[in-house]
């Protein structure tokens, strides 16, 4: 079967694109020529502005990268008579839980784990201009219009090419263009023996992903026409608080000091987040896991060595979306003591 890979040479796209080939399915992959040339897949040079005038021909589309509806529309207009199906990353994002945390709406908090029938949010475009801004330097295909929920209601609503919906959790690995463990791997290499937590922030359970394991449940979606019409749930099974993977992190990165726990008001506030952090993120996957067999083939032990040992040698001196401020978390830690003595 010939697939197309939208989005193919980013941090998922290349194991997506190995795992299809050692499967024995025919790869194309659309992109820019920057990197991955190597992958085992046809290479169409363009941007996705260019989709309606290459119009690639395939039997299966995978989009990695959808932002918008404007860009979903892109995708199906273009593929609608020439594709058989369409899968499209979503994010875990849509759920009502999502806005709840960032306090867009109002009301109780959702129960979790969040299955793929729960609420969705009702306010659209949850994250604020600046938020997107720096989410851009990472992941530079996100638009301004940047929502998954109307890309999921286009990619499920034509009435001619099916499609199929991965909602995805926070995707860790080696390459992780985010560097989620940056907070706690910065700091073990700068010799810190103590990193505090905000108590909130410590007891917060998103989802989360191994991205060869991500790729792995994306690839059987696409193979599988059981998957047509269906929204899937991805991410690791149970979901850990901040502190237990904190734990795991410094565990596998030989890291023998101590996580301290403070309460918010007495926290720096650079370790703390405007969010509603009861309301807590996990998603339920075992649909993907019944319908179609999903598991994962890396452990979640050997995922997090594999990403600490990447990034330990990759690891950038600072991060805007994770600040440091030693000079803070020391006050903050020498009142600790002084408090309680």
């Amino acid at each position: 079967m010939r697939i197309l890979v939208i989005g193919g040479t980013g941090f998922i796209g290349p194991h997506l694109v190995r795992r299809l080939n050692a499967m024995g399915h025919e790869l194309a992959v659309l992109h820019r020529g920057n990197h991955h040339n190597d992958l085992p897949a046809e290479h169409i040079l363009g941007e996705r502005l260019d989709l309606a005038r290459l119009k690639p021909k395939a039997e299966v589309v995978i989009d990695l990268i959808l932002s918008s509806a404007t860009q979903a529309h892109e995708t199906m207009n273009t593929f609608r008579g020439v594709a058989r199906r369409v899968i499209a990353a979503s994010s875990g994002d849509v759920y009502r839980a999502c806005g709840v945390y960032h306090r867009s709406e109002v009301g109780p908090l959702e129960p979790v784990p969040l299955h793929e029938d729960s609420p969705l949010r009702t306010k659209m475009q949850v994250y604020p201009p600046q938020q997107l801004e720096a989410v851009r330097k990472f992941y530079p295909w996100v638009d301004n219009e940047y929502d998954k929920i109307p890309v999921e209601r286009t990619i499920l609503g034509d009435a001619e090419l099916p499609g199929t919906i991965c909602r995805l959790p926070m995707i860790y690995g080696p390459g992780d263009p985010a560097c989620r463990f940056f907070p706690v791997l910065r700091r073990i290499a700068d010799g810190r023996r103590t990193i505090l937590f905000a108590q909130g922030v410590s007891a917060w359970r998103p989802p989360r992903g191994y991205v060869e394991n991500v790729a792995d449940a994306i690839a059987l979606t696409s193979v599988d026409e059981r998957a047509s019409g269906r929204i899937y749930n991805v991410g690791e099974q149970p979901a850990f608080s901040e502190l237990e993977w904190a734990r795991k992190i410094a565990q596998a990165a030989g890291w023998t000091g101590e996580f301290v726990v403070m309460p918010n008001d007495r926290a720096p506030k650079h370790l703390t987040v405007p969010g509603n952090t009861a309301q807590h993120w996990e998603m339920d996957t075992s649909r993907i896991r019944r319908e179609l067999g999903y598991r994962e083939k890396i452990s979640i032990e050997e995922g997090i060595r594999r990403t600490v040992e990447w990034d330990l040698t990759h690891l950038p001196e600072t991060l805007p979306m994770y600040p440091i401020d030693y000079a803070a978390e020391d006050s903050a830690e020498a009142s600790r003591f002084s408090a309680s003595s």
